[in-house]
């Protein structure tokens, strides 16, 4: 099982990052509250300093449902269109909630710092995510960056915002050096 420290937070959109919170080999990150919780924060749903309670396992299979909707529906974007039925579904929860109210706050260093007045509910904090994907998916030049790493064994997600456009990898750390690797061996096996 992946640990909260392979969560990744580089795929270009809150949306994004969450789709990748699962992969391929099926990898779970959002195994807990506590990873959720991670998550959470580290994609800037809610502030670092932030009052975050209630946190549970009902919170964590919400959040998974979610996260396969968005994977189902922008990967049949990616292949031509998403079905008018997970589309609802995706906009009834963008709508079902407020997302939390942000406040700047003074911190004592005397820096402004995001800060959230209430602890923020579950609905409201699906429905910023669910929103950042609406806006992906409607704002044709976000829309028109939006890849799929050409990985071997990746599905992952992300915004190719790379001065050509023409990224293939989710990470050129990762899925690249994989390919390059595999490349070089292909090469000197054939010698």
């Amino acid at each position: 099982m992946a640990s909260p420290h392979d969560l990744r937070f580089d795929c270009g959109r809150i949306c994004l990052d969450l789709v990748a919170t699962t992969g391929d080999p099926p990898a779970e990150r959002l195994a807990g509250p506590e990873h959720l919780t991670t998550w959470l924060v580290g994609a800037g749903v809610v502030p670092h300093a932030g009052p975050l309670e209630g946190v549970d396992g009902r919170w964590v299979a919400r959040f998974r449902a979610l996260r396969e909707l968005l994977r189902r529906v922008l990967h049949d974007e990616l292949r031509g269109r998403a079905g008018d039925a997970d589309l609802a579904l995706l906009n009834g929860i963008a709508e079902a909630a407020a997302p939390p109210a942000v406040r700047a706050v003074r911190a004592t260093d005397g820096t402004l710092a995001r800060a959230l007045p209430a602890p923020p509910d579950c609905a409201g904090l699906l429905a910023v995510v669910a929103r950042d994907a609406v806006g992906l998916l409607t704002d044709t030049v976000a829309r028109g960056r939006l890849r799929q790493c050409e990985g071997e064994s990746c599905s992952l997600l992300y915004l190719d915002t790379s001065r050509g456009r023409r990224r293939r990898w989710c990470s050129s750390e990762v899925c690249g050096n994989r390919e390059r690797v595999a490349r070089h061996r292909r090469r000197t096996a054939g010698r």
